[in-house]
């Protein structure tokens, strides 16, 4: 029986990989703040053992380690914006360093980190990129893009040093259990009618089961050291809008709207005194990002890890599904 610890198991992805590490024989101890909302876990809160610390409290962390044979990493702060940096850095990256630092003190066997695709590039051509891209993000100076990137880099200098690290990349993430409607936003906002326009971008698309499974696949069999993407279908956000539509049965959303017109637009909606019957989505940052294509192969993770893949409506109609059923539409 092997101990593990996961990081950010509150969130999304964090915790359906708790739901599906609970059904193992492992016993599963997941890292929290004593102000942590727990809703997330209540399925499973009695097969886990709760570790009170903060990724960026050194020695919470370090208390939290020893006799731990495996971590996951899922903890991190995703803002598109830069009212925030201060946090975005010491969250993500020296937060990643304090776990990395404290395994390797206390000799785990190996740490899965869960990265993101703003780590991995834009594919400016629109040709799906892989793991071997060069980091561009820089050319939208986005803080959080940044600072996932430097935790990566965090991961490789631990690796160096001899602790057994595995990265993966999630693309953009839907499904059932997605609490605080990061990606299913989109969705809640395509519904209500608050998105009367779509960004000129594409992005690749994921469902969150794949992601558990394969994060876990990922802990067994992915190589040290080496990447990997979790994605799923690339697609424009004028297909993702649509088939939104399609599954949640609202009006299709004809407008498209260049980054340079967005900005015109966003201009005049700030002065707008009721800004509530806009998308929260629509904040220049985001838009910019949504403005570029983030198409990925997700080959290596398919012909190592035996990652599956389904279509991005099935994905859509889950979370539409879980959404409906607890009213929070």
């Amino acid at each position: 029986m092997n101990k593990i610890l996961v990081t950010g198991a509150t969130g999304f992805i964090g915790s359906r990989l708790v739901e599906k590490l609970v059904s193992t024989s492992d016993q599963i101890f997941v890292l929290v703040r004593k102000t942590s909302d727990l809703s997330a876990l209540a399925d499973v809160r009695s097969k886990i053992q709760l570790v009170y610390g903060d990724i960026t409290d050194r020695a919470s962390v370090e208390a939290a380690m020893p006799g731990m044979d495996y971590v996951y990493h899922t903890a991190g702060i995703t803002y598109m914006g830069d009212r925030k940096n201060d946090q975005l850095y010491k969250i993500n990256v020296d937060g990643t360093r304090n776990i990395l630092q404290a395994a390797a003190a206390a000799g785990v066997k190996r740490v899965l980190h869960v990265s993101s695709i703003t780590a991995v590039g834009i594919s400016h051509n629109r040709k799906p990129v892989d793991e071997t891209v060069k980091w561009n993000f820089d050319s939208i100076r986005l803080e959080y893009a940044r600072t996932k990137h430097l935790a990566e880099l965090e991961v490789a200098e631990a690796v160096r040093k001899g602790l057994d690290c595995v990265i993966v990349n999630p693309a953009f993430v839907f499904g059932a259990g997605d609490l605080n409607f990061n990606a299913g936003r989109l969705i809640k906002d395509v519904y209500n009618h608050l998105l009367p326009f779509y960004p000129m971008g594409g992005i690749c698309v994921i469902d969150i089961e794949i992601v558990a499974e394969t994060l876990i696949t990922a802990m067994a069999k992915g190589r040290t050291g080496e990447r990997y993407l979790i994605g799923g279908d690339n697609v424009s956000y004028k297909q993702l809008v649509d088939t939104i539509s399609k599954v949640t049965g609202a009006p299709r959303i004809l407008l498209p709207l260049p980054f340079w017109m967005g900005k015109i637009l966003k201009s005049a909606l700030d002065r707008f005194k009721n800004r509530n019957k806009v998308s929260k989505l629509f904040n220049l940052s985001m838009f910019r990002v949504a403005s570029e294509f983030l198409y990925f192969d997700s080959s290596k993770a398919i012909r190592e890890l035996g990652m599956r893949q389904e279509p991005h409506e099935k994905s859509i109609r889950s979370a539409y599904d879980w959404y409906r059923k607890r009213n929070m539409l």
